[in-house]
C-alpha cells in the first residue's frame, strides 16, 4: 500500500447504459467498478460524486440532459460533500466520457475544493472516445495541482481491466 493518503472520487452511472453498441442495464456503473479496483490496489478512500438531481432513467434522455449541461457550461449541484479534502495527497478522479469530457457534476466537484499541491490521476470509462479533453479541462480547473497522465478504459472491458489498472498505477509510481 502507498504511504500517502489517497482519495478515489468518482462519478458513475448505473442502470441504463450504452455498452458494445446496445443499451444494457448495469447494477454498478462502469466507472465505479474501476474505482473499486483502484481502491483494492491502493487502499484509498472511495467517494462517489452524486448530483442532487438524478439523471433520467433512460440512457438517451440522460445523454440529452448531459449535452444541454455541457452546452450551458452548467454546474449541477451535488447531493453529497466531502468533509475535508486537505489530508489527501493523491486524488484519483473517475468519470465516464460524456460529450468529449467529464460530466458537468465532476466540474462542480473540482471547483468545490482546493487542489493546490495535490496530485490528480484521472481515469475514465468510454465506448470509443478515450479521455477526450478531460485531462486538459482538469488542468484548467486545477492549475496548481499536478495532473498525471490519465487512464481510459472501455466500459465493456472494465471487468477485464485489472492488469491495465495495475500497469497504470505502477507507471505513475502509485503502487508500492
Amino acid at each position: 500500500m502507498p504511504h500517502f493518503k489517497i482519495l478515489i472520487a468518482c462519478f458513475s452511472r448505473k442502470g441504463n447504459n450504452y455498452l458494445n453498441g446496445k443499451i444494457t442495464n448495469l447494477a454498478i456503473g462502469n466507472t465505479k467498478i474501476v474505482a473499486q479496483k483502484i481502491q483494492k490496489l491502493t487502499g484509498g478512500d472511495l467517494f462517489e460524486i452524486k448530483p442532487a438531481k438524478q439523471y433520467p432513467e433512460d440512457y438517451y434522455e440522460t445523454i440529452e440532459v448531459a449535452k444541454e449541461e455541457k452546452r450551458k457550461n452548467a454546474r449541477p449541484e451535488l447531493a453529497n460533500k466531502l468533509e475535508d479534502i486537505s489530508p489527501y495527497e493523491v486524488v484519483f478522479l473517475g468519470y465516464p466520457n460524456w460529450w468529449g469530457t467529464m460530466p458537468m457534476a465532476v466540474f462542480t466537484f473540482l471547483e468545490s475544493y482546493d487542489f493546490a499541491g495535490k496530485t490528480i490521476a484521472p481515469f475514465c470509462t468510454h465506448e470509443g472516445s478515450g479521455l477526450g479533453s478531460s485531462e486538459r479541462d482538469i488542468k484548467k480547473l486545477c492549475p496548481n495541482a499536478n495532473v498525471l497522465p490519465g487512464l481510459a478504459i472501455r466500459g465493456s472491458s472494465v471487468n477485464q481491466a485489472d492488469k491495465d489498472i495495475q500497469n497504470w498505477l505502477s507507471r505513475l509510481g502509485l503502487l508500492t
